[in-house]
């Protein structure tokens, strides 16, 4: 007896590894960067941020801002999440280098909803 089980992708739920690397776009559809990782609430299984990678070249020298999930829709026609900001707005949002990861913390997480304008719900 086989099933086809859906270990990817489903109606409803997605897996990790399919949305890093997802495309993420403004609403002009500007390319903004990717999504690098994003952050679970260990207790909740909540997402709290996807963290999109920016800038750089082929990675090298990338910056990393984590986004409320909140801020993103899946669009189907562009294959990536849209954002409603541009990039003059991203270039001053928190962000962090590679080295120099924050402690994702309640206070951190509070100024990153706080600058999209979102609640901070945890």
């Amino acid at each position: 007896m086989t099933t086809d089980i859906a270990t990817d992708e489903t109606n409803r739920l997605i897996a990790s590894n399919k949305v890093e690397g997802t495309a993420v776009y403004n609403q002009n559809g500007e390319k903004l960067g990717s999504i690098y990782n994003f952050m679970v609430d260990k207790r909740s299984g909540r997402v709290e941020y996807a963290v999109l990678q920016f800038g750089g070249l082929f990675g090298l020298g990338s910056d990393y801002y984590p986004l409320p999930w909140e801020v993103l829709t899946y669009e189907t026609s562009q294959g990536g999440y849209v954002v409603n900001l541009d990039k003059s707005l991203l270039e001053k949002a928190p962000r962090y280098r590679a080295d120099e990861e924050p402690a994702f913390d309640r206070d951190y997480g509070r100024g990153v909803y706080g600058y999209y304008g979102v609640t901070y719900p945890f």
